[in-house]
């Protein structure tokens, strides 16, 4: 039975709805990256193309909206436990990494508010890319750099893994509500989009790890852009960037049955 909150389920699915948006732009931009006709972009990128848009300003309005919802969902999942992950270790480390997601969709949603000149003070996009660096930055004030760079390098990797983990045994498929055809296109969606978006992870963790090595590397935090041309600049990279392109974009199209079928479930909240 479903017990979820009237309030809550067009937040969530609106949530999932903005994420989607956000990861088709990066993935159609990385396809034609790998053709030589764009530039790849992350998400302040996907952001500031929807900003050039006609009528762009009420597309990244309604798109904050998302991902206001988003931000209070995966806040719900974490804290309420709405999927059943329990307090053992896995289960906290799940539903911490909820919270992490939370953080940094809110991250995004206050970026999109400094690029619509909302935020007094703001420059109307002028803005850093996202809080994660000066996070890292304020932490690597009191360990160092490098310990930072190990301990995320790790953290992406652990992500990476569970991205992997998650697309091959079909975790995904617990979530969802759909009927039997739905699902013969859910399948390949999700597994296609998860293992692309734990490969990008996967490159992160690389791109952290190098600058530990690299201790005196006092560049910009590596995110999903650099990952996105560390992938071009590999070998055959033309092709496995278009391949991460069609991925994210799979991705994009997970997110999207995820508005239309995932279970929302909150039991008094």
């Amino acid at each position: 039975m479903d017990t979820a909150k009237p309030w809550i389920k067009p937040l969530a699915r609106m949530g999932y709805a903005a994420r989607g948006l956000v990861y088709f732009i990066i993935g159609l931009f990385a396809i034609l990256a790998a053709a030589g006709a764009a530039q790849e972009k992350d998400s302040r990128g996907a952001l500031q193309t929807l900003l050039e848009q006609p009528f762009g300003t009420v597309l990244v309005a309604v798109l904050i909206l998302g991902l206001v919802g988003y931000v209070v969902w995966r806040l719900i999942q974490g804290i309420m436990d709405t999927d059943d992950h329990g307090t053992g270790a896995k289960g906290m480390a799940v539903r911490g990494g909820l919270l992490v997601s939370a953080f940094t969709y809110a991250t995004l949603a206050l970026l999109a508010l400094d690029m619509l000149g909302v935020i007094p003070g703001s420059g109307g996009g002028s803005g850093s890319s996202g809080g994660s660096g000066s996070l890292s930055d304020f932490v690597a004030g009191f360990v160092g750099e490098s310990i930072v760079s190990l301990g995320l390098a790790i953290i992406f990797l652990g992500v990476a893994g569970a991205h992997f983990w998650k697309a091959f045994k079909q975790k995904y498929a617990e979530h969802f509500e759909a009927n039997e055809d739905a699902m013969k296109v859910i399948h390949p969606v999700s597994i296609t989009g998860l293992a692309a978006r734990g490969f990008v992870f996967a490159i992160i963790a690389v791109l952290f790890f190098y600058r530990f090595l690299n201790a005196g590397d006092s560049g910009d935090t590596p995110g999903l852009k650099d990952a996105l041309e560390f992938v071009q600049g590999m070998p055959a990279g033309q092709y496995l960037l278009a391949a991460t392109g069609i991925g994210l974009l799979a991705f994009s199209a997970y997110s999207f049955a995820e508005s239309r079928w995932r279970r929302i479930n909150v039991e008094d909240a």
